[in-house]
C-alpha cells in the first residue's frame, strides 16, 4: 500500500512537527552544495560509488541475473525514513544506505513503501529482498531474519511543550504513553520498562497506547488524548529541533537495558547474507555513510563493524 506526503498532510498538526523543514545550507546527500530545504532534496548520495568487487564476487547468480533488489520501508519516520516533497523520492538516512549498499553490489535499487508491521511477513513472504528502516534485532525477530548492524539507534519520550505535567522517564507509571504499531518501543521497550519502574515497585503500569504511526501519535500528543510519545530518539530529536515550541523530548535517552544498534533485516539463512554484508560493511567504512549521517543530525548514530546479529 502506497503512503505519501500529500495524504499525511491531512493530518496537519503530524506535518507539522515532523515535516516543516528549514533550508539548510551544506553538502547534499549527493554530494553537491545545496540551499533548499531538506524535504526537497532529493540528490543521490550512491552516485559515483563504485561497486565493492569482494561484495560482487558473493553474490548469487539469481541476484546478479535479476540486476535488482527490492527494500521495504515504512516512509514516514523522518530524518531516518521518509518521502520528500515531489510524494516519490524516498530520503532520510535509511534509503541513503540503502542505496550505497545496492551500488555496492552493483545492482539496481526498487524501493517499496509499507507499512512497518508488514515488511517482516513480507520479507518472509519474498516480496521484499531486505529493509534498512531503523529495526533493533530483538531475539523474536531473529528467529525469522538475518540481521547486519549498520547504527546506533536508542529511544526517547515526547511531551507536551515544556512539559507542563512534570514528567520524567522515573515518572510514566499510570500515564497514558503511544507507541507505534510494530515497534519495538510496543513490542519490547515499554512493557520491560513499565515492569521494572512501575509494577515491580507496587505503581500502576504504564498504559501502551499503539497506534499507527508517529504522526499519529504526535498528533494526540498535542491534542492532549496521550501524556506522552516513546519513540526513535533520533526521529524526535529531529523533530523538536525543526519546531522547538511544538513538544519537549525528555532527557536523556530512556534505558531500556538493550543493545540499542539497529540493523538491516533479511530473510533467515538467505544466500544474499554475505554479500549484503560485505557491502553494509564496505559502506561503514566509506565517506558517504558519514556525510549521510551529519546531513541528518544523526552523525553520534556512526558504527564501524556490520556485525551478523545472533
Amino acid at each position: 500500500m502506497k503512503k505519501t506526503i500529500a495524504k499525511i498532510q491531512t493530518t496537519a498538526v503530524g506535518v507539522a512537527l515532523l515535516l516543516a523543514l528549514s533550508a539548510c545550507s551544506g553538502p547534499a546527500t549527493g554530494g553537491q552544495a545545496t540551499d533548499i530545504p531538506k524535504t526537497q532534496n532529493t540528490a543521490d548520495i550512491s552516485e559515483g560509488v563504485q561497486p565493492d568487487q569482494a561484495a560482487v564476487d558473493l553474490l548469487p547468480q539469481s541476484y546478479k541475473d535479476k540486476g535488482e533488489l527490492i527494500v521495504a520501508m515504512d516512509l514516514h519516520s523522518p530524518p531516518t525514513t521518509f518521502l520528500a516533497e515531489d510524494n516519490v523520492t524516498p530520503i532520510g538516512v535509511n534509503p541513503d544506505i540503502a542505496r550505497l549498499v545496492a551500488r555496492k553490489l552493483g545492482l539496481k535499487l526498487k524501493f517499496e513503501n509499507t507499512a512497518f508491521d508488514t515488511i517482516i511477513p513480507g520479507i518472509d513472504g519474498g516480496r521484499y529482498d531486505f529493509t534498512a528502516t531503523t529495526m533493533a534485532a530483538t531475539p523474536e525477530r531473529l528467529k525469522v531474519l538475518d540481521m547486519i548492524d549498520y547504527l546506533k539507534g536508542g529511544s526517547s519520550v515526547a511531551v507536551a511543550a515544556g512539559n507542563p505535567l512534570k514528567l520524567s522517564n522515573d515518572t510514566l507509571c499510570g500515564r497514558n504513553i503511544a507507541v507505534t504499531q510494530g515497534s519495538t518501543q510496543q513490542l519490547r521497550h515499554l512493557p520491560n520498562v513499565s515492569e521494572w519502574t512501575c509494577t515491580s515497585q507496587g505503581k500502576p503500569a504504564i498504559n501502551g497506547v499503539t497506534l499507527p504511526n508517529v504522526q499519529d501519535a504526535l498528533t494526540q500528543l498535542a491534542s492532549k488524548r496521550v501524556d506522552g510519545v516513546f519513540y526513535d530518539a533520533g526521529a524526535l530529536a529531529w523533530a523538536q529541533i525543526q519546531q522547538p515550541n511544538a513538544f519537549t523530548v525528555l532527557e536523556p535517552r530512556v534505558d531500556t537495558r538493550t543493545n540499542t544498534t539497529v540493523a538491516i533485516g533479511l530473510k533467515k539463512g538467505s544466500a544474499l547474507t554475505p554479500a549484503l554484508q560485505k557491502a553494509i560493511q564496505s559502506v561503514l567504512d566509506g565517506p558517504e555513510y558519514k556525510k549521510s549521517l551529519e546531513y541528518w543530525g544523526l552523525g553520534e548514530s556512526a558504527i564501524t563493524e556490520a556485525k551478523i546479529r545472533e
